[in-house]
């Protein structure tokens, strides 16, 4: 095993949603020697970072200039946990895409590299496509077909890493749907429940898309659902397992509905159900995945065993330990309040 705690955690992205549940959950072992770096810019992620214990913070930009000067400031990181990216699926600018997600990732994953350095780094479901393929995470890279710039931006890093024969050496984790506090920032790519959350309460319904695929019907098109404690759980498990190199699914090995989800987050509000299926805009008709689910064997085979929290369990401590009391991930009276 690796021990995380024996030398400085390098978290990009870390004020951001998956970063940032990171540094909380290292936070919870005790390991307070974090560099966090983002792009703060003029969002409200900031606010995540409140509550947590790190060493020191730096720009990504900034961060990026020191791994090519290769500046002592990084000295004593032992372990990277590089989450920083554009995460919008919606993103069209290309360019943008893959200066961020792509060459960000090879000039951070080579410098840890060159130095015997711990590299984790966020890749994505978004990369299997239509699930065509399948959703196995031993599935032959040159197969999969992403239906968006973002999940090639990302198949983009993991299909360089295969071919310079590096893969292995480093961890990559394939995120499922994410959902759960620290995400308040993401604008329209907030989970469902965050979004559902403020409709109950603006309107008592929930809005879902229709479906335009006859086996599948309103509400029923299904999702890999995994609360972001659990993520983030299976990612320090993967970052510790000296063994474990290449690239892992990060779900639960479970596909639920939308309609399951909206019913969660109604049962955790105590208020009565109220679903409407609306239209799907016409940009994303062609880039829908209407089903993932998450093949955890290589998940499993590295050692992980411990089973995910319930799709309903996970959306009733989300909404009534951190939605309704407005808190973040950190909040110690409001994390025993929801344990």
């Amino acid at each position: 095993m690796v021990d995380i705690g024996k030398g400085r955690v390098l978290v990009t992205g870390g004020a951001g949603f998956i970063g940032s549940a990171l540094v909380w959950a290292l936070n919870q072992r005790g390991i307070e020697d974090v560099l966090v770096s983002d792009f703060l810019g003029e969002s409200e992620k900031w606010r995540n970072l409140v509550p947590l214990s790190y060493a020191d913070y730096l720009e990504a930009d900034d961060l990026l200039a020191l791994v090519k000067e290769d500046a002592g400031r990084l000295r004593g990181i032992t372990t990277v946990l590089h989450m920083g990216a554009c995460s919008a699926t919606t993103e069209r600018d290309a360019a943008y895409l893959v200066r961020n997600n792509f060459e960000y990732t090879k000039a951070l994953a080579t410098w840890s590299l060159s130095r015997g350095i711990r590299f984790v780094y966020a890749s994505s479901a978004a990369t299997y496509g239509d699930g065509a393929q399948g959703m196995s995470d031993e599935a032959d890279l040159e197969s999969l077909r992403p239906l968006n710039m973002y999940g090639y931006s990302k198949q983009m890093f993991d299909q360089w890493a295969e071919r310079q024969g590096v893969l292995d050496s480093i961890v990559g984790l394939k995120y499922f749907n994410v959902f759960g506090p620290n995400e308040d920032h993401k604008g329209d790519m907030k989970s469902l429940v965050h979004k559902a959350y403020h409709q109950v309460l603006e309107t008592g319904s929930i809005r879902l898309f229709k479906s335009y695929r006859p086996e599948y019907a309103h509400g029923e098109q299904k999702r890999d659902f995994v609360y972001v404690k659990d993520a983030v759980a299976m990612s320090l498990h993967l970052a510790e397992t000296d063994r474990a190199g290449g690239l892992y699914n990060i779900g639960t090995g479970r596909a639920g509905t939308w309609n399951e989800l909206a019913r969660s987050v109604f049962a955790a509000l105590e208020k009565p159900e109220r679903i409407e299926y609306i239209e799907m805009p016409d940009n994303l008709r062609g880039k829908y995945q209407y089903y993932t689910q998450a093949e955890v064997k290589r998940l499993a085979a590295a050692g992980w065993s411990k089973p995910a929290m319930s799709l309903r369990d996970s959306v009733v401590d989300y909404v009534r330990g951190y939605l309704v009391p407005d808190a973040r991930l950190g909040d110690g009276a409001n994390e025993r309040r929801s344990a």
